[in-house]
């Protein structure tokens, strides 16, 4: 991988941890709406912009030869990796939900080993474990804890995005355009969400048709950067910079909605973030070991 490449994956995570945290502002500011509609417009408007680009670049509609159970694969975990953070951001604050939702580098790790027998060190491992044991700062298990269900429903979208990114990333070392992947993903998404929009769809006021299509909108942004992140560098490499969301995702819930999380959570985002960080700088120093010899 070149340098060139690895920055400009820098580049576009940071880009999409932006259009990202703005897209969850929106989802919340839409108020007291089912998940399930609202994911539909967050990758309806996603849809058609990756349908207007595969046509204006004169990219094919159908995938290499081999890379379908990949695309579906991507899809369906998409789509829960979606549905669960919709929920966690419409019941925790933003920068909670935020945080749980980038469990997804660690999940890609993980998957990535699994699946596409990319080697994992021991002291990856570590790291991996001390972002689970952060993430229970923000979950806070407990039996009567009113927050727990949706935190853990938003450690569970992390888990389901992790799992995208992973074949994301196959796909791109395949050579699957970045359109035609968010392409089949939006139109699985609304495919298998739109049975519930037509028997059970709740009416919506102007402002709240607005604010989905802004997070549609702000998701396209956010859906086209981190395709075109992962495809330009392994998570390993780019993962450290997809946690500026939080400072998005707090800045944005402070001002907004006023929220401020508590002492736990800021241990949890602490414990994330340099595990985050030591997994970056153990990587940057792995591989200048490499070059060495």
């Amino acid at each position: 991988m070149t340098a060139h490449k690895k920055y400009k994956g820098i580049l576009y995570i940071i880009l999409a941890a932006f259009f990202f945290a703005v897209m969850n502002v929106f989802v919340r500011l839409a108020g007291d709406l089912p998940t399930i509609q609202k994911s539909f417009f967050r990758n309806f408007v996603a849809l058609i912009f990756a349908f207007i680009i595969l046509k204006k670049d004169k990219i094919s509609l159908g995938w290499q030869k081999g890379n379908l159970r990949f695309h579906i694969v991507r899809s369906v975990c998409g789509t829960l990796g979606i549905l669960c953070n919709f929920y966690a951001v419409d019941h925790l604050n933003i920068s909670d939900a935020s945080m749980l939702n980038k469990m997804s580098p660690f999940f890609a790790i993980i998957f990535s080993l699994i699946f596409l027998k990319e080697k994992v060190t021991l002291w990856q491992t570590a790291f991996v474990i001390l972002a689970f044991l952060g993430s229970l700062f923000i979950i806070k298990p407990s039996l009567t804890g009113l927050e727990f269900l949706p935190a853990l429903i938003g450690f569970m979208g992390g888990m389901g995005a992790g799992a995208a990114y992973t074949a994301v990333r196959h796909l791109g070392s395949k050579g699957e355009k970045g359109p035609f992947i968010v392409l089949f993903f939006s139109g699985f998404s609304c495919a298998v969400t739109l049975p519930y929009l037509i028997f059970a769809f709740r009416p919506m006021s102007i402002m709240q048709t607005i604010f989905l299509l802004c997070a549609g909108l702000s998701a396209a942004g956010g859906q086209f950067s981190i395709t075109a992140a992962y495809c330009h560098a392994p998570a390993k490499e780019i993962s450290v910079y997809d946690y500026s969301q939080i400072l998005f995702a707090a800045v944005l819930g402070f001002f907004l909605f006023g929220q401020i999380p508590d002492f736990l959570s800021f241990i949890g985002y602490g414990v994330i973030i340099a595990s985050a960080v030591g997994m970056f700088f153990y990587n940057k120093r792995r591989d200048a070991a490499f070059k060495r010899q």
